[in-house]
């Protein structure tokens, strides 16, 4: 099982349609990521699943665990945290990995299916806190850990004509005629 720690051979679980085992595995799985995180080399993911004969298939459904790291999108420092996502899958015979996973010789491996649903998981633009200030645009300093002086940035004057859009700016704070 060290070797191939999400295959689970289920050869005794098919042979009673609705027959259940509750299946709780950890393992390391390679390469999941995404364009902003991706699971550290080494980590372990882990499941807890029930496993169920339905009609010569076997259905899967319970949690998907993994831990993430990435480069926060404010302040470039290191940002973590952890999916945790619930499943739903089936296994078939003719599973073809993407409406369902194979069933082959008896055995169901969820590691497929893992990686799938850690990868989808994944923060694409993570963040090391919720409040996070980033970083100042004009000195680069990291607002988390020092202020600045420098104000808040100049109006981009790309952006002045929509300001003239603005309800009750120019009007005294009445809407335009015509409304």
């Amino acid at each position: 099982m060290s070797g191939r720690p999400f295959v689970v051979h289920v050869a005794q679980l098919r042979r009673v349609r609705g027959t259940r085992w509750r299946i709780v595995r950890r393992g390391s799985i390679e390469d999941m990521a995404c364009s902003g995180s991706t699971v550290p080399e080494g980590a372990e993911a882990a499941v807890d699943v029930t496993l169920e004969s339905v009609g010569g298939a076997v259905s899967v459904a319970g949690f998907v665990e993994a831990p993430w790291t990435g480069e926060c999108r404010r302040c470039l420092s290191s940002a973590s945290g952890t999916v945790l996502v619930q499943v739903l899958e089936h296994y078939t015979e003719d599973g073809d990995g993407s409406d369902t996973y194979p069933l082959t010789d008896d055995e169901v491996d969820l590691e497929p299916m893992i990686r799938d649903t850690v990868v989808l998981e994944l923060p694409q633009a993570p963040l090391c806190s919720g409040d996070c200030r980033g970083l100042c645009p004009t000195c680069g300093v990291n607002l988390n850990q020092e202020s600045c002086s420098c104000g808040p940035p100049p109006a981009d004057p790309r952006w002045a004509p929509l300001g003239a859009l603005r309800l009750g700016e120019d009007s005294g704070g009445e809407e335009p005629e015509g409304r």
